[in-house]
């Protein structure tokens, strides 16, 4: 659609996907039954919050790109950042009626679920947003050819639903969580040590992170869900939801400006000279690992939180 089209219209590609969502959700699940609902109030105020602190978080970094760091407005952003993430905290700690209830979120399974889908939504936004830039910006493929390029890692996630079941049932569910999560975090691996060698290499990469960002979607969610009373099975899915988001648009943040930190004049300008060939090699490297560390960090802490889970369920 890029070959001829505004980079605008893909948005408009939601719309009627909404639409049937909307109409197969009417029409073919039940409704909630009444009386297992909780009435307890909307918390305006820790939405207010946690959104603040997600926008500060994302916009400081930019900032310290575009004006340097010896203005202003990237430290006055990250001190707001602080602030409201601490002012987040003491809320949702001190509210009758929390948006997020912290000694829910700090249960080893839920925490270790959502670390999982994090890892995942880290790793694949910013893979996908890496490769595409690779494919058309350095190899000069046209968006078509990078569309085609990405096809790998679409096959696998419609595929990879068959695959899903057996493996869960012949490991278990903890252990395809972080099995699945660790996949993640080396298809990004692969991707930032060997991905200059050719386009075979990027595809396993595709491949590897597809795949395991396809288990741990489904074992990461059902984690966070056991971990959780039933009356908060509801807020557990938006959870899971909410931490492939914050953490997708975290890893394009990071790569973003990783890239407009080390690039030198437009990244879009055709016929790149070789200093800025190697400018954009090395800030992809430096994106790459740096999203690597983040996403086995993550996975690290996902494994310690649910260790001791299983240890727990086998003594019982």
């Amino acid at each position: 659609m890029l070959a001829f089209a505004p980079w605008r219209v893909l948005l408009l590609i939601n719309v009627p996907i909404a639409v049937l969502a909307f109409i197969g959700i009417r029409a073919g699940i039940a409704g909630d039954d009444a009386g297992e609902l909780h009435r307890d109030p909307v918390d305006i105020v820790g939405a207010a919050l946690a959104t603040a602190t997600i926008v500060l978080a994302l916009v400081a970094p930019t900032l310290f790109v575009e004006d340097g760091a010896d203005s202003s407005a990237p430290w006055l952003a990250s001190a707001a950042t602080v602030a409201a993430a601490l002012l987040f905290v003491c809320r949702e700690r001190w509210a009758r009626h929390p948006l997020l209830d912290l000694r829910l979120v700090a249960h080893p399974q839920v925490s270790g679920g959502l670390a999982f889908k994090a890892a995942a939504g880290l790793a694949t936004a910013g893979l996908g947003y890496l490769v595409t830039l690779q494919l058309q910006l350095d190899w000069g493929w046209t968006p078509g050819q990078a569309a085609l390029g990405m096809l790998p890692q679409v096959v696998v996630l419609i595929a990879g639903g068959s695959v899903i079941g057996p493996l869960v049932r012949r490991v278990g569910l903890d252990r395809a969580a972080w099995l699945s999560a660790a996949a993640v975090v080396v298809g990004l691996a692969v991707y930032t040590g060997l991905g200059w060698f050719g386009y075979a290499i990027v595809a396993i990469a595709l491949v590897l992170v597809a795949a395991g960002m396809r288990v741990v979607g489904m074992v990461a969610g059902t984690n966070v869900l056991r971990g959780l009373p039933k009356d908060r099975t509801t807020i557990g899915a938006a959870l899971v939801d909410t931490a492939s988001e914050i953490t997708s648009g975290a890893g394009i943040a990071v790569a973003g400006t990783i890239l407009a930190a080390l690039f030198t004049g437009a990244i879009t300008t055709p016929n790149w000279s070789s200093h800025q060939t190697a400018e954009f090699h090395e800030a992809v490297t430096i994106a790459g690992l740096t999203l690597t560390v983040v996403a086995a960090a993550l996975v690290s802490w996902g494994i310690t939180r649910t260790r001791g889970q299983v240890s727990d369920r086998q003594t019982q």
